[in-house]
């Protein structure tokens, strides 16, 4: 999710505190908690911040924190395992019986068993069956939840076991030598990133999106491999990490200086994943408003002519995670598109990972989504163009793969695939 420098505070109150102050998909909660200065263990969250599901599930033990970033944000180190067919540990066969009510045989390769498909598609039906908007008699939205069962309560367990958000220690490297002990193995991506932020710096944390579309780059890698990829909106890296332990080289883009630091750290953390395949993830700027790469040589994060045209010449896969908030940035990422594509040598295929979030207006006094409907709208636009030079191609792709990670796969998640196919 990129970074939005356009959000003013005002910007933020006013225009989205009704987006992220009553989410039915629940990716994202508005914080406002009053915390002592004195309990450093427990970050202070003010108001119109905004916080991702992804770092809900806080761990059995939090460790001091005493490390900021250059903004004078909490900066958090948090674990990823990748689930991997062929070493099933057993704390992950006790997470797959409590989500899905009973054991599956061992994947291989690419495949989904059948009964572990069906057990998925039954979870997510009594997910969507239990969910149902109302309106009090003020006009409020009620969500009411299906109960909680013991398997739920054991499976968020085995979740909290899992991700391990982890306070950075300045100066305290030796603090987490456990930590890096346990996570040392190839099958964890570590990502540094914050947690409730503004609007305008969600792209520091981690999206459930962006999981998704690892899913489909670990189920599809052979499509993804050895090809010259683009990403937009990049965030805290997390997507390219994973492209880049398959393709050749990877192009993580974003804006904002902070930030994109944050992202070339996390390429650090994990080089270990991509050396095997030969991968490199190269950290550049890209801003959407623009509409040339930024080349000055004293910008940190600046394209070289040759970097420019090694794009151009080779880049086959374009690809952006939850970067659909706000309408703006919807327009100027679809002209970002148009303008890329036809700059390429060759076709382009292009995927776009989202999550709709459903929202009560007081103007529509109805429960919408007007960000995505705004996506849909940008997307039909783009198939209808009458260009001579490429033609647009677009649809949506079947949440029917593997999951690789550990995340709520709900069914707000979608993934759009376009095909940008040179006519002449």
């Amino acid at each position: 999710m990129p970074v939005n420098r356009r959000a003013s505070h005002s910007f933020v109150t006013e225009r989205h505190r009704g987006l992220f102050g009553c989410c039915r998909s629940s990716s994202c909660r508005h914080i406002m908690v009053d915390v002592s200065e004195e309990e450093m263990d427990n970050p202070t969250f003010k108001s119109d911040t905004v916080l991702s599901d992804v770092h809900l599930h806080c761990p059995n033990k939090r460790h001091l924190m005493a490390r900021l970033n250059a903004v004078g944000q909490p900066v958090f180190l948090s674990y990823f395992k990748l689930l991997r067919s062929t070493e099933v540990s057993a704390s992950e066969k006790r997470l797959r019986e409590a989500t899905t009510g009973g054991e599956c045989q061992d994947r291989s390769g690419d495949e989904l068993c059948d009964k572990d498909r069906n057990n998925l598609k039954k979870e997510r039906e009594l997910n969507i069956e239990g969910v149902e908007a109302l309106l009090d008699n003020d006009g409020d939205l009620e969500v009411v939840r299906r109960p909680r069962s013991a398997s739920d309560s054991e499976a968020e367990d085995l979740l909290r076991d899992r991700v391990h958000p982890v306070i950075l220690m300045k100066g305290k490297e030796d603090a987490f030598e456990d930590e890096e002990r346990e996570c040392a193995c190839s099958d964890v991506v570590k990502i540094e990133h914050t947690m409730a932020t503004p609007l305008e710096d969600v792209g520091k944390q981690v999206w459930r999106a962006a999981f998704l579309l690892a899913d489909y780059i670990l189920f599809k890698r052979e499509t993804f491999r050895c090809c010259s990829v683009l990403e937009l909106g990049g965030g805290t890296g997390m997507t390219s990490i994973i492209m880049g332990t398959v393709a050749k080289r990877v192009y993580c883009t974003d804006v904002g200086e902070d930030l994109l630091n944050m992202c070339k750290q996390n390429i650090a953390l994990n080089k270990h994943l991509m050396e095997r395949g030969g991968g490199e993830v190269k950290v550049k700027e890209l801003d959407w408003l623009k509409d040339e790469f930024c080349t000055d040589p004293e910008a940190l994060y600046s394209w070289s002519e040759e970097e420019i045209a090694d794009l151009h010449d080779h880049c086959t896969v374009i690809m952006a995670a939850d970067v659909f908030y706000d309408d703006d940035l919807t327009d100027a990422l679809f002209r970002t598109l148009y303008r890329i594509t036809h700059n390429l040598r060759n076709s382009c295929t292009v995927y776009l990972a989202l999550e709709k979030r459903l929202n009560f207006t007081l103007r529509h006094m109805d429960v919408t989504c007007e960000a995505y409907s705004h996506f849909r709208n940008t997307l039909n636009d783009l198939e209808n163009l009458r260009d001579r030079k490429i033609k647009y191609t677009a649809e949506p792709v079947k949440l029917d793969f593997c999951q690789f990670l550990v995340y709520e796969r709900i069914e707000q998640l979608e993934l759009w695939k376009i095909i940008a196919e040179q006519l002449t």
